[in-house]
């Protein structure tokens, strides 16, 4: 019953779903030819309906997430996993968020079952930079890149100060800011701590990632490239 459990793991159901689909012939190899429960796993021959199965464990997926969709699979308003294909969610492991943009953040979001890639991610030793476009309520007081590039700066109930954070002003309530940590709510928060308040956020770029010319909502499949330009910024 490996191949079932194989494909329940892949979210066509559970096990007993998939064992039904076996009995109904719906499960073929490339050639059309009817699959059974016990034959050997092979993934890439396998077909559901005529389809080729979804990828197997180890997904890095990018994500345009638009503004309004929260990283959860619980929330009652709309999340993320709406966006993916309804099957990605029931994935065995889980297919996670690496971090969280809030429900009020646009951009780049990326999703991996891979819990040792997710940890690679997330690790302060892979000093990824995150790069983010904020619009401002207030106009820049001229001061604020010398604050989040001193190293000092401290956010409020925070015991430890902000590692150096670089910012590019495209205009007086435009921004481009470069973190180099991911702590909760921090763009809006550093904003905050000099005295002006975030009217929209976006993030552009992840390591060497950037969303280039993927619309909102959409998603894309990550390569073995696409892997090695994340960490190679």
């Amino acid at each position: 019953m490996k191949l079932v459990k194989h494909l329940a793991n892949l979210g066509y159901g559970s096990r007993k779903q998939v064992a039904l689909m076996f009995r109904e012939g719906r499960i073929t190899d490339a050639q059309g030819e009817v699959m059974y429960a016990d034959d050997p796993v092979d993934h890439d021959n396998l077909r559901v309906d005529g389809e080729p199965l979804d990828p197997p464990q180890g997904l890095l997926i990018m994500l345009h997430k638009p503004v309004g969709y929260t990283c959860s699979t619980k929330d009652p308003g709309r999340i993320v996993y709406d966006l993916l294909p309804p099957r990605y969610r029931l994935r065995s492991p889980l297919l996670s968020s690496v971090g969280r943009l809030d429900r009020d953040t646009s951009g780049l979001l990326l999703f991996t079952d891979d819990g040792a890639l997710l940890h690679r991610i997330v690790s302060p030793k892979s000093k990824l930079s995150k790069v983010y476009e904020a619009t401002l309520a207030n106009d820049l007081r001229g001061d604020e890149a010398q604050a989040f590039a001193s190293g000092t700066l401290m956010l409020e109930s925070e015991q430890t100060p902000l590692l150096p954070a670089d910012l590019e002003i495209v205009d007086s309530r435009h921004v481009r800011l470069t973190l180099h940590e991911g702590r909760y709510h921090q763009v809006r928060r550093m904003f905050a701590a000099v005295g002006n308040h975030v009217e929209a956020l976006h993030r552009s770029r992840i390591g060497g990632l950037g969303l280039e010319n993927l619309p909102s909502g959409e998603w894309r499949l990550l390569d073995e490239a696409a892997r090695t330009e994340l960490f190679n910024a």
